[in-house]
């Protein structure tokens, strides 16, 4: 290739990176041409991204101090600059350098990784259980303390195009949730290992028969959000699209009453009321991760 098609293809390819690093970020689903992470809906998300660019700048460097070496190496002692090569076996200072940094740099990132894996993995007391199921190939959605079930198919690419939703990740049924509500989150599968996740809650977690796995987010912005199934499970693995909506807590009960379910109130017994002793019901099987 010529000196100059080199330098177009260059430019080309630097001009179309400007273009997607400023490309307006879809909000809950993937954008065109974009480069970063899509925009965090949860805190969990944005500790998430803060440690991604984080490592994303040791990387750099790193790339960078190697490259550079090399190239000092290639040139300092090829053949023709260094015909007669010294003959050594060990440098005590290079080893102890290039022990001593890459265990620095380890402990920088452990000092950022760990306290955000214990973030993500303590559940916090829940206002809200939603259990999820994964099938070949659709999503069951539980509210356990509210009754209601529903079963969240693929929208067909016609009415997805029909009603302007994004086609392979729109829903029949799409799901509520409310905002500023932390969500406990019990995970399992009626058949082969799935996966649920949502990029913009930082949730991603396995589906597996027979196992009850947990996470939890905490929406704290109003709008739709996407996510699939992230593991390999089966012929129509692309076909399992989750849709999630963020509402206001009273759209989000009247949403629910419309399901046909109801949350449970716990009302104060008067002077008069009489109770009836229930029977100790059996302690709950700890999900397992």
């Amino acid at each position: 290739m010529k000196r100059g098609a080199w330098i177009a293809s260059i430019a080309a390819g630097a001009m179309s990176f400007a273009g997607a690093a400023h490309a307006t970020l879809l909000q809950g689903q993937p954008t065109p041409e974009a480069v970063n992470l899509q925009p965090a809906a949860t805190e969990i998300m944005r500790d998430i991204t803060s440690f991604h660019d984080f490592l994303l700048w040791i990387i750099i460097a790193i790339s960078i101090f190697v490259a550079a070496l090399l190239v000092w190496v290639m040139l300092r002692y090829n053949r023709h600059a260094n015909p007669t090569p010294k003959k050594f076996t060990h440098n005590m200072f290079v080893e102890v350098v290039w022990t001593v940094i890459p265990v620095l740099i380890l402990v920088a990132i452990a000092w950022r990784s760990f306290p955000l894996i214990y973030e993500q993995e303590r559940i916090p007391e829940a206002e809200l259980t939603l259990k999820v199921t994964g099938n070949s190939w659709f999503w069951n959605f539980e509210y356990p303390d509210a009754g209601v079930t529903i079963a969240a198919n693929l929208l067909p690419e016609e009415d997805a195009r029909a009603e302007g939703r994004p086609y392979l990740l729109a829903t029949t049924e799409p799901l509520l949730v409310p905002v500023d509500t932390t969500v406990r989150v019990l995970v399992t599968s009626n058949d082969v290992i799935h996966a649920f996740a949502v990029p913009a809650f930082g949730v991603k977690e396995d589906a597996i028969q027979g196992r009850v796995n947990e996470t939890w987010f905490r929406v704290d912005t109003p709008g739709t959000y996407y996510g699939q199934c992230s593991e390999l499970c089966g012929v129509n693995h692309a076909y399992m699209p989750i849709e999630i909506r963020a509402v206001p807590r009273a759209e989000f009960d009247a949403w629910i009453a419309a399901q046909g379910g109801a949350f449970a109130s716990a009302e104060p017994e008067g002077e008069g009321a009489t109770t009836t002793e229930q029977p100790a019901a059996a302690p709950s099987t700890t999900p397992t991760r």
